[in-house]
């Protein structure tokens, strides 16, 4: 039954993505795409919290299934992450596409690394 609530938090998740990107959109009106760089950043902290304070208290498996694999999976999105750098890549912005798709992965891992420590601090 727990499949259930991961697939209904995968749409939620989605949705707030949409939301968030919109929203983003709306201030930030130059030609990179801000908002997967943000939501992608925001969903990797709170995977790292949410992982962190899990394996430092422990937690119930289907919660975690249902928030990290639903909820966040639905939240973040690596494949509009690599299609908005491959379209920059096509119109000539190499440079800026290299740019963008190190900046997500290495600010994505280094703030999932903070959420992880902090969620071991949570308690």
């Amino acid at each position: 039954m727990s499949w259930v609530f991961v697939f209904l938090a995968g749409g939620i998740g989605a949705w707030c993505r949409f939301r968030l990107d919109g929203l983003i959109g709306r201030f930030w009106r130059h030609s990179v795409p801000v908002g997967t760089l943000v939501i992608n950043v925001l969903g990797s902290f709170l995977l790292g919290l949410l992982s962190g304070q899990a394996l430092a208290h422990g937690g119930e498996a289907s919660l975690l299934a249902v928030l990290g694999t639903g909820l966040l999976g639905g939240f973040t999105t690596f494949s509009t992450a690599n299609v908005e750098v491959t379209r920059l890549a096509l119109a000539g912005r190499g440079g800026v596409a290299v740019t963008l798709q190190i900046a997500m992965a290495v600010v994505a891992v280094a703030v999932a690394l903070f959420g992880w420590w902090l969620g071991a601090l949570i308690g």
